[in-house]
């Protein structure tokens, strides 16, 4: 069952193009000269109920036109947009009782009430009745460990408290799409792990589908199980996580633990990047080189205690979609 459908999506704003210094300045004024800027060039995609997608791209790629669009505040250029049924800007209200948004950058929490009178006033706002209301706040409350912030004005609350009060109140209404736009900006590595796994835990259980903008690659990997890549208002990557690396970088990190205290592996296609007392780490290169030969020929120098091949960093696999797209 399709969540989100979106085909040929189009936005075209009107932007004013200004000359240099104070001329140009009181000429733009007096003779505006208005020029098409394309945010989005007919993107088309399905995002299916329970799906978990990260919307990706450098900014000014489109996201966050993109996500206004799905949410209702801007009506696009050309296209169709199917929001659980809904066309989402031109029934807004409906749209809000099945979607849920999480902004890294805004609060829908009242700044000096308690997180419990912020949950009861959005409670009340989507008309979710008192007896569900307590028995669903009781079950986030639990799931989220937020029992000692409930009385605690969000003012006194640290980032990380802030935000799982933030994800809570966006499953208040038990939402069947949840935005989350950079849920994790600013937070601590502890808190952004806390995050990643609370979002995914309640989608799981919720069948909730998730739509995630972020810039922080961990995000991606641990809550999305797809990846959409946009830049310059087009589609450039649709498909599973787990295939990027694969499909776009031909590198594995491979490290050794020997008995031997130093060993040399001059291989073609082999960067050696760590070298210590009885351990060294090499980058290989699956273009030029069979990561089972590295491994035998170190097998042949020494006596290896522990073997780990690993893919590189996501960031760097995004990186090397973004080169290969320039070139």
């Amino acid at each position: 069952m399709q969540a989100i459908s979106v085909s040929d999506l189009k936005k075209t704003f009107k932007v004013k193009k200004q000359g240099a210094g104070f001329s140009g300045t009181l000429s733009s004024f007096f003779k505006p000269d208005w020029q098409d800027f394309e945010a989005l060039r007919g993107i088309s995609f399905d995002i299916q109920r329970g799906e978990r997608v990260a919307f990706i791209g450098p900014n000014g790629a489109g996201k966050s036109t993109t996500i206004k669009i799905l949410s209702g505040i801007l009506q696009p250029t050309s296209g169709e947009v199917s929001i659980g049924g809904h066309v989402p800007w031109k029934e807004r209200e409906k749209l809000a009782y099945d979607i849920g948004t999480v902004f890294g950058q805004r609060s829908q929490l009242w700044y000096h009430l308690p997180a419990r009178d912020s949950f009861s006033l959005l409670a009340s706002a989507y008309d979710v009745d008192e007896a569900t209301f307590q028995k669903r706040i009781k079950r986030l409350t639990e799931s989220f460990d937020i029992g000692e912030l409930l009385d605690k004005p969000v003012r006194q609350m640290s980032l990380g408290q802030r935000m799982r009060c933030e994800i809570v109140a966006s499953f208040i209404h038990n939402p069947r799409i949840l935005f989350l736009d950079e849920p994790t900006v600013g937070l601590d590595v502890a808190a952004k792990s806390m995050i990643r796994n609370l979002v995914y835990e309640s989608s799981v259980q919720e069948e909730t589908t998730v739509l995630l903008t972020s810039h922080d690659t961990g995000d991606m990997e641990r809550v999305c199980d797809r990846v959409i890549l946009i830049d310059e208002g087009q589609i450039i990557i649709d498909g599973p996580v787990s295939e990027l690396r694969s499909r776009y970088i031909s590198k594995k990190i491979v490290s050794f633990a020997t008995k031997e205290e130093t060993i040399a592996l001059d291989i073609t296609g082999v960067k050696t990047l760590e070298t210590a007392a009885h351990k060294i780490v090499v980058e290989v290169n699956t273009d030029a080189q069979h990561v089972e030969h590295v491994i035998q020929k170190a097998m042949e120098q020494s006596s290896l205690r522990d073997i780990s091949v690993e893919d590189p960093p996501m960031e760097e696999v995004i990186q090397s979609i973004y080169n290969k797209k320039s070139v």
